[in-house]
């Protein structure tokens, strides 16, 4: 095992000036004096490019499988335009000054492939990478860490009419793209997200049929996992013969409970918690799929897993809360966060009752975090390298959230837990910066620390956005701890 990267905070990149101190013209609110993280610690937020940018004919950006699914109807819940996004492209300087304001110390945003190659492979847009200089140039003067993400979700369209994630040929356009974001980027960007949640873009994508392309295979959208996973590993090895470094990427992670000690629910719970996060973390940690799953997955599995495994500077955990799963049953969970669940799946998704709900239906659960993280570490040990949550946060309507910052401050706590149980956790990133287009649910969901008017893209900042540039602030502040004696 390398000795663990440093924290990128700590890194002295091109672009990572000293912040200005944020200024006090957000009504202020009282925050609760949260434990001092460990010096050095990052502070971000975070947005992807299909919920955000908009501008989807512009520019010489081609389709994307999801451009091409929220245009059929019927597959954006509440009828929303996805197409315009929060308009991001036009207005990308003013949610940078939104995050001076918090006094963010990184942002994670995501490069949309067909906007930098329209077909998948094949020629270059000179303007589509333009626009993600610019943007990375705009946070690098305001000492904001660009974290870019190379893959969240957005195919490109010709690509996933040629089977997408279920076609090996994808995995190598993917690192032929990452290549020349690299070759433009990595003389100012300290920080690269090679993929981001493969499992649900496997699951809601190919398995379920609720995201984009819409394909409802079940177990045959396992394809999908394994060449998401090479396109990863494949990934890794391109930014780094361009020189990028510090390379991670963001699987997402929840604790499964069986529910009940009955032996069918055991087992439906340990099949869950296999497919939804062992499947990702084992290769990509230890070179090995779970037992039993190789078989199942196409091209050479023991020559592709060599690839997969390509040491990790970091990685990065999507927490939202955790599963209760059983054995198939009549009262198992018809639909979950308005998707559909297949009742010829050997699993069944239980309520968690007496639960506080997000605006989502998601039960909060903080702790759940901390029982993830340790979880990881005590099952991959120094295997597991330093940590980043790369995405936590909550749903929640109004300018005054309350709820959220209780979200967020809850789970915050729980991960300062996490790091005095022994866990490497280097950095947060809040989801979201703004309000975006949830995917399917479309403008039905808010989970940003900054409210957008979906008519007139106006932004307008959160009690939770004030919340949390109050805690960043008092982070920095502290002092660390004397140790004992």
């Amino acid at each position: 095992m390398t000795s663990p990267s440093p924290a990128p905070d700590s890194a002295t990149p091109d672009c990572a000036t000293p912040h200005s101190p944020a200024p006090d013209d957000a009504t202020p609110h009282s925050a609760t004096a949260l434990p001092a993280f460990p010096p050095g610690f990052l502070w971000g937020a975070s947005a992807s490019a299909f919920q955000t940018e908009g501008a989807a004919d512009t520019d010489g950006k081609g389709p994307s499988g999801w451009d091409a699914f929220s245009a059929e109807p019927g597959r954006i819940k509440d009828g929303a335009d996805a197409s315009r996004g929060t308009g991001f492209h036009e207005r990308y300087r003013e949610d940078v000054a939104l995050l001076a304001g918090l006094g963010a110390g990184a942002f994670r945003f995501s490069i949309s492939w067909p906007r930098v190659i329209p077909g998948g492979s094949g020629p270059v847009n000179p303007a589509g990478l333009a626009f993600y200089d610019r943007l990375v140039d705009e946070l690098c003067e305001h000492g904001i860490t660009p974290a870019p993400t190379l893959y969240h979700w957005d195919t490109p369209l010709p690509l996933e009419e040629a089977g997408g994630w279920l076609n090996r040929d994808t995995a190598e356009r993917f690192a032929d793209y990452a290549a020349v974001v690299a070759e433009r980027l990595a003389d100012r960007v300290p920080m690269w997200i090679t993929v981001n949640e493969p499992a649900e873009v496997t699951m809601l994508g190919y398995a379920l049929g609720e995201h984009a392309p819409g394909r409802r295979l079940l177990f045959d959208a396992l394809p999908a996992a394994h060449h998401q996973l090479l396109a990863h590993g494949l990934a890794v090895r391109a930014l780094r013969a361009a020189g990028a470094g510090n390379i991670g990427l963001a699987v997402s992670h929840s604790p499964v409970h069986p529910f009940s000690d009955g032996e069918e629910d055991r087992s439906a719970a340990e099949l869950y918690d296999t497919l939804t996060n062992r499947l990702f973390s084992d290769p990509l940690l230890t070179g090995r799929y779970p037992d039993g799953f190789d078989g199942l997955m196409p091209g050479p599995v023991a020559d592709d897993l060599a690839v997969i495994s390509e040491r990790l500077d970091w990685y990065g955990v999507n927490y939202y809360h955790p599963m209760l799963v059983g054995a198939p049953a009549a009262d198992a969970l018809e639909t979950y966060a308005g998707l559909g669940m297949p009742a010829e799946l050997p699993f069944g998704l239980r309520e968690m009752k007496g639960m506080e709900r997000t605006r989502f239906g998601w039960p909060v659960v903080p702790d759940g975090l901390r029982e993830l993280l340790v979880g990881l570490r005590a099952r991959y040990g120094d295997r597991l390298p330093p940590v980043h949550i790369t995405e936590n946060g909550c749903s929640y309507d109004g300018l005054d959230d309350r709820s959220r910052i209780a979200f967020l401050d809850g789970h915050l706590r729980a991960l300062h837990r996490a790091v005095e149980e022994g866990v490497d956790v280097r950095g947060y990133f809040v989801w979201s910066l703004t309000d975006n287009i949830e995917w399917a649910e479309g403008a039905t969901q808010r989970f940003g620390l900054v409210h957008v008017d979906y008519d007139t893209l106006e932004r307008t900042p959160k009690a939770s956005y004030a919340w949390y540039r109050d805690v960043i602030r008092a982070q920095r502040a502290a002092k660390p701890a004397r140790p004992a004696g």
